[in-house]
């Protein structure tokens, strides 16, 4: 069978399984079966649900915490970790206009994995877990929010999405590949993001993540197909060449393990000792100097020798010979009375002043005159380690040195004298004795500073500045040490300090001290909490074809109705240029006018000769010259016709008028129940007011809150970074500075081992496992994991 053949048969094979088989328990989270939120969980009720074959459940209220408890949690999530094709699928009646998640998976601030639907939006929003541990969010327009039933599912495969809403495909989109390193504690909330925020209203059923990316078909089994798609095949064939990577690296790592394998059958390992260049092995044992030692598991343990007592024949003495540590028999010489052996001197000075050295040589005494400054010690002396020869007049003598003591009379060989042990220091209180080779050390307790070499006083470390308290924080002086507490306006474990800002910095400002907020560029205020806007204070100067647009913390210059951008996106609007509405269709004349493109809009001329109407056309329907009217699709839009020409314009909101339309003027509405709690929980806001909180921009309506990714500019580079503090990226021209790429599969780069590397691609570096290389555009960027050390 041919590779094509095979991967088709595959694809097809594993595709009927999923929707003719069932799907492989250990492949499923069925939420709701694992999972009952019912009575035990305010605000949850079980109701019937959009068909009878399991159990559908009622959201509702703002008072309510559905989180699954953790124990259940973990068995689910172990099936998710680590895989990067899944499928979210549920079934819902969500109502109208209620923006709310429907299932978030997120440890602290990250969110691995987050479904979202907003009503005031129309908008269904994907978040997950990216490369870098950045939040990836994926927008889909559309409306769930109408009190209809759905089925939605989102299918993951790699860097490959899709919508499915009631079994159709509505979006298939490419995206960073999703990272689900889900630690232990992570958090699984159903109907909310956490128990303020994110509430869903209205009625799910079947909520279930399949470790698949084909799980839609669960819900739509008349989705199935025969054969793979171009994407399924070109995975599969991508999983193929990496297994047989694998495979090849595999068996050559496997040739040379059993190539040392074998030639360890025939090692027998041992710990060795090193004395003075020598190696030893395991129970070697050795003479050194007067001492015999035996090497023992890599440990050197010496005894000092015991002589023997030593009897003599006559016309010979015990005498210490050069390499020997006990006294040997040796030949002797009579000189007035003394016995000396072979080399021994002895000077001796006459009353006339002349000065003879006798010398025992071969048995016989002979003398000669005492050379003057000759050096004994020079010609040779069995003066060992840790032994200092001494010229004398009549030849060399040992002395051991300062701190040894001999071990035979000759004082040729010595051993180190333990001070420590023996308690012959001068170490005093707060001190520790530390035996050295021929001395001792009188070490400082710690937290104790030296005197002299002999004793130590208290440290006052908060004195000396020599502590590890925060700049921000007070220094107290202890015994032996000292303790750290941070200063009134600080919180901290006194080593580290933050300040404290009452109501805490919004909008991505930090707090630098006490109640002062440091704000993100774009933003002011003590907690700025107030955007600048750039456009009105006159920061901005845009293109006259274009005008400025005020953000949350920055701006831009958008084209001005009947402009439109040629591509290149310069940032004061100067890309701007007119739009032909005529050429383009997009003008509203009617049939007995004649349409004349102008710069930035048009004008409807009737011929001359001609009575025209200055009627318009407007959604393929006639409205007539000077009629007003309210858009379909929008109740809070105002349109008119005038001469040709429609005019629409956002409803004005009068706050006086009783009868005013709450929906499409929010900020009239004056109902303590339409107002919205802030994220950290002590801020409150009004129905209509918009903030920013965590590169979100965030919006009351009604008593709901929405949140939704802040729109930034377009950055047209290949490599961007956001910086610390800010949400929107800038072009930065070091590749290993970024943190997006704009792939260019042309550019490649050529690792250690001489393999190419496509962008995009990453790899451990040869040799090591903490230190990974990625491909940036031909560029190879490597870093260490911290974590991996």
């Amino acid at each position: 069978m041919g590779l094509l053949q095979f991967l088709v048969a595959f694809g097809a094979l594993f595709v009927s399984s999923v929707a003719g088989l069932g799907v492989d328990p250990s492949l499923l989270i069925n939420v709701f079966k694992d999972f009952s939120p019912g009575a035990d969980f305010k605000g949850v009720s079980q109701v019937q649900g959009f068909h009878d074959e399991s159990r559908a459940y009622l959201f509702q209220g703002s008072s309510r915490s559905v989180r699954v408890p953790e124990e259940t949690a973990q068995r689910m999530l172990q099936k998710l970790r680590g895989k990067s094709e899944f499928t979210v699928a549920v079934t819902l009646k969500q109502e109208l206009l209620n923006s709310g998640v429907i299932l978030s998976i997120h440890h602290a601030e990250q969110r691995f994995l987050e479904l979202e639907s907003s009503g005031q939006k129309s908008e269904v929003r994907l978040h997950f877990q990216a490369k870098g541990q950045q939040t990836h969010t994926e927008i889909f327009p559309y409306t769930l929010a109408d009190n209809q039933w759905h089925k939605l599912s989102v299918a993951i495969s790699a860097s490959h999405v899709t919508l499915y809403v009631d079994c159709n495909r509505i979006y298939e989109r490419v995206v960073s590949v999703p990272v689900m390193d889900i630690p232990e504690d992570t958090s699984l909330w159903i109907g909310q993001r956490n128990s303020a925020h994110g509430l869903f209203k209205g009625v799910m059923q079947d909520v279930q993540i399949l470790v698949m990316p084909q799980g839609y078909i669960t819900q739509c089994p008349d989705l199935n197909r025969t054969c793979p798609t171009c994407n399924d095949f070109h995975g599969l064939v991508q999983k193929i060449m990496e297994l047989q990577d694998i495979l090849a690296k595999t068996s050559s790592k496997l040739s040379l393990a059993e190539e040392r394998m074998n030639g360890l059958d025939n090692c027998y390992c041992e710990r060795t000792c090193s004395v003075k260049g020598v190696t030893y092995r395991e129970d070697q044992a050795w003479t050194d100097g007067c001492k015999n030692c035996t090497c023992s598991n890599g440990t050197v343990q010496c005894e000092t020798i015991v002589c023997p007592p030593l009897e003599c024949p006559d016309g010979s003495v015990p005498a210490y010979v050069a390499g020997e540590c006990c006294k040997n028999c040796q030949p002797m010489c009579l000189f007035t009375g003394q016995e000396l052996v072979e080399g021994d001197r002895r000077a001796v000075h006459h009353p006339s002043g002349l000065c003879l050295l006798y010398e025992c040589k071969q048995l016989t005494v002979d003398f000669s005159v005492c050379p003057k400054g000759h050096d004994f010690c020079a010609e040779g002396n069995t003066c060992m380690e840790h032994s200092d020869c001494l010229n004398l007049e009549a030849g060399a003598s040992c002395s051991c040195k300062e701190g040894f003591r001999p071990l035979r009379s000759d004082n040729a060989y010595c051993e180190d004298i333990d001070e420590c042990a023996e308690g012959k220091h001068y170490c005093r209180e707060n001190t520790m004795c530390v035996n050295t080779p021929g001395s001792f050390m009188c070490i400082c307790h710690t937290g104790y500073i030296r005197i002299d070499d002999y004793s130590c006083t208290e440290h006052d470390e908060c004195v000396s500045e020599q502590h590890n308290c925060d700049e921000n924080a007070l220094c107290f002086n202890t015994v032996g040490g000292h303790s750290c507490s941070c200063k009134p306006g600080y919180t901290g474990n006194g080593t580290i300090c933050r300040a404290l800002c009452d109501g805490l910095c919004l909008n991505g400002g930090s707090c630098v001290s006490p109640n002062t907020c440091m704000c993100t560029q774009g933003f002011t205020g003590k907690r700025c909490e107030t955007d600048i806007d750039e456009c009105s204070e006159g920061f901005v100067e845009c293109d006259s074809r274009a005008t400025c647009v005020n953000l949350p913390g920055w701006y831009h210059c958008e084209c001005r109705d009947g402009y439109h951008d040629n591509g290149m996106f310069s940032a004061n609007g100067e890309s701007c240029e007119d739009i032909d509405e005529c050429k383009a269709g997009r003008s509203t004349c009617a049939n007995d006018t004649v349409c004349f493109n102008l710069d930035g809009g048009y004008d409807c001329r009737c011929p001359h000769g001609h009575n025209c109407t200055g009627d318009c056309i407007h959604d393929n329907k006639v409205k007539h010259n000077g009629q007003i009217w309210v858009l379909d699709n929008d109740r809070c839009s105002v349109c008119s016709c005038q001469m040709g020409q429609v005019m629409c314009r956002r409803m004005v909101c009068d706050c006086e008028n009783p009868t005013v339309d709450l929906f499409c003027c929010p900020e009239c509405d004056p109902r303590l129940s339409s107002q919205c709690l802030h994220q950290n929980g002590l801020l409150t806001y009004a129905s209509g007011d918009t903030w920013t909180e965590n590169c979100q921009q965030c919006q009351c309506l009604q008593g709901e809150v929405d949140c939704w990714p802040l729109s930034c500019p377009p950055a047209d580079c290949d490599f961007t970074l956001v910086p610390e503090g800010e949400c929107c990226a800038h072009c930065v021209s070091d590749p290993c500075q970024a943190h997006s790429v704009r792939n260019d599969i042309t550019k490649t780069c050529e690792d250690e081992h001489g393999i190419t590397r496509f962008s995009g691609s990453s790899w451990l570096k040869h040799g090591t496992e903490c230190t990974l290389c990625q491909c940036k555009n031909g560029h190879i960027c490597c870093s260490v994991d911290p974590m991996c050390l």
